[in-house]
């Protein structure tokens, strides 16, 4: 039986993969005009090492992933970025129901634990999660599912009582290698592979009938 939802941060409780990338592939092309979009969808949901790999590998210009990851920092983006526009009105409902049905609340990101924070106070959410858990806190985050097995510890609850709540391929792999059931957040723009997921939704909203299945 369920006892717990973990939901991940990006593409599910915040539509910012899109502006992500937007920025990410801007950069890029400063360094080769001819990188696409498709070559950078593997970063989507990765750590920071292998998403940056991911643009070394696009770019191809002799840089290493730390250079650019350092270059690109410089720029400092994530300030500049209104996180209330582009939070899933929604999520707010879902966690608040889900809580009074008397499920336990844990987020894991991939995302620094300074952002994850930010974000999940600027939209007056912190207060519902008793884990928040960022990737930045394992040498290998997702797909690995260490993140997931370690949130699941922290919670007291065995991975098969853990519903993840993903979108990205490398986020579902690690939830499915870490034991948990997962419902993924339908998201037809980035070729997510999603075959690992025991439920496919179509928003946020659907979670509340996804865990009573699960």
């Amino acid at each position: 039986m369920i006892q717990a939802v973990i939901f991940d941060m990006d593409g599910v409780l915040i539509d910012s993969e899109g502006v992500y990338l937007e920025y990410q592939l801007e950069f890029a092309r400063t360094k080769n005009p001819d990188v696409k979009m498709e070559q950078l969808y593997p970063m989507v949901g990765a750590t920071k090492k292998d998403s940056w790999e991911v643009l070394e590998r696009a770019v191809d210009n002799g840089q290493t992933w730390e250079e650019l990851r350092d270059e690109f920092r410089k720029k400092d983006i994530y300030q500049t970025i209104d996180y209330k526009k582009l939070y899933r009105l929604e999520a707010t409902e879902v966690l608040s129901q889900l809580k009074a049905d008397g499920y336990r609340l844990a987020l894991a990101s991939s995302t620094h634990l300074e952002l994850v924070e930010r974000v999940l106070k600027e939209n007056g959410i912190r207060s519902y999660f008793e884990q928040v858990i960022s990737g930045s806190q394992f040498k290998r985050s997702k797909p690995d599912p260490e993140i997931y097995l370690h949130t699941a510890a922290c919670l007291g609850l065995a991975p098969k009582e853990c519903l993840a709540v993903e979108d990205s391929t490398i986020g579902i792999t690690a939830a499915y290698r870490a034991g948990m059931k997962i419902a993924a957040i339908i998201d037809e723009r980035y070729g997510f592979d999603q075959s690992l997921a025991d439920y496919r939704l179509s928003q946020v909203k659907d979670v509340l009938e996804a865990v009573k299945k699960a």
